[in-house]
């Protein structure tokens, strides 16, 4: 063993699976010791050929933080679970548009390695990603899960041969789309399924959420799914959605500079339901940009690390998924839990944002 690449080169693949002292079978949910382990794993094929000629970062073969320490960016909870407020978005593994396989499947299975090893330990995908790519990437690059880590996924949605993307409201539809998420992540059960509303391809749109959300809680009651979420919603759908079924969390689009849900997550916080913004720097304005900029440049930050760092100042509840195909950009992202920012500095991003607002 020698190292290599600021990383540590391993004869054997084995050795870094092996780091774990126990492993989860992904299709019983049973604990299983490194020896069972390893059986099982060659009785089901071919060991995994390692990434990178052999070459592992660091971090995950010790096991240990990289960059910082994720856990100062707090937690929060989904439901019965516990996740750090610093997750993982699987949306840009998947080809140009969300469509199709990734450009390099290596860095992407690098990217999901190296987000669990730094302590991530929520990760929110879709099945209509790809379609079908990122979960199948997902699996193949963390399966046996380790026991802390929350995968929520979305349904509502499917993309068409183009890559179009359509709604998917019936309940044949909901219901195919949990089975496919459960096949493509090799789960008996998920964990939180986000309904996506499509009413409107450009944002939340008003109309009644009661067809599709009670078709998605009866699979809940059947135990395929523990958790319920929305996303793309607005504040009555919201509403209405609760006095269908328990909602853990809601999906919107939210940042410094679109802050239409600003009401909406002070009340989600209140009553102890997560808010998982996307778009994190999306709709800004070149005005935005520059000023975001100069704030960054002040804090020897990048403008991306600011804004995700405001966002967790913002709430409590409100829980990251920013997403990469990146190992570099990963580890920036992560970087974010260490960023304090004081009065002053919130004070004139919230200041951008009003000045952005009323010009």
């Amino acid at each position: 063993m020698t190292e290599a690449n600021n990383g540590i080169r391993v004869t054997d693949w084995r050795m870094v699976q092996n780091r774990r002292a126990e492993t989860t079978c992904p299709t019983e949910g049973k604990r299983l010791s490194r020896s069972a382990a390893n059986a099982a794993q060659k009785a089901t094929g071919p060991k995994e050929k390692p990434p990178n000629n052999g070459v592992f970062p660091l971090s995950s073969f010790i096991g240990e933080k990289i960059m910082t320490n994720i856990d100062q960016s707090g937690t929060f909870t989904l439901g019965d679970r516990t996740v750090k407020r610093l997750g993982y978005g699987a949306m840009q593994l998947a080809g140009p548009g969300v469509f199709g396989p990734p450009k390099d499947q290596d860095a992407a299975l690098a990217v999901l390695r190296e987000a669990v090893a730094a302590g991530v330990n929520h990760i929110d995908t879709a099945d209509f990603y790809g379609p079908h790519i990122t979960n199948k990437l997902i699996r193949q690059a963390l399966a046996p899960y380790p026991d802390d880590l929350v995968i929520d996924t979305k349904i509502g949605a499917r993309r068409d041969e183009n890559g179009a993307w359509l709604p998917a409201f019936s309940p044949e539809e909901l219901t195919q789309a949990v089975h496919d998420n459960l096949r493509n992540l090799g789960l008996d059960v998920l964990e939180v399924v986000n309904l996506r509303i499509m009413f409107d391809a450009h944002g939340p749109a008003e109309g009644s959420i009661e067809a599709p959300l009670t078709a998605l809680a009866e699979l809940q009651q059947k135990g395929l799914v523990r958790h319920i979420g929305l996303s793309n919603v607005t504040p009555a759908q919201v509403s209405e959605g609760r006095r269908i079924c328990d909602i853990v969390c809601v999906q919107n689009h939210y940042n410094l500079a679109h802050r239409a849900d600003d009401a909406l997550i002070d009340d989600l916080a209140r009553d102890g339901i997560a808010y998982v913004p996307f778009f994190p720097l999306g709709g800004f304005t070149p005005l935005q940009s520059s000023t975001l900029s100069a704030i960054a440049a002040r804090l020897d930050a990048t403008p991306m690390q600011v804004a995700l760092a405001w966002l967790l100042h913002r709430a409590p509840n409100i829980l990251l998924i920013p997403g990469t195909s990146s190992v570099a950009h990963l580890r920036e992202n992560i970087a974010v839990a260490k960023i304090n920012l004081s009065d002053d500095t919130l004070k004139d991003l919230d200041d951008m944002a009003k000045d952005v607002g009323s010009a």
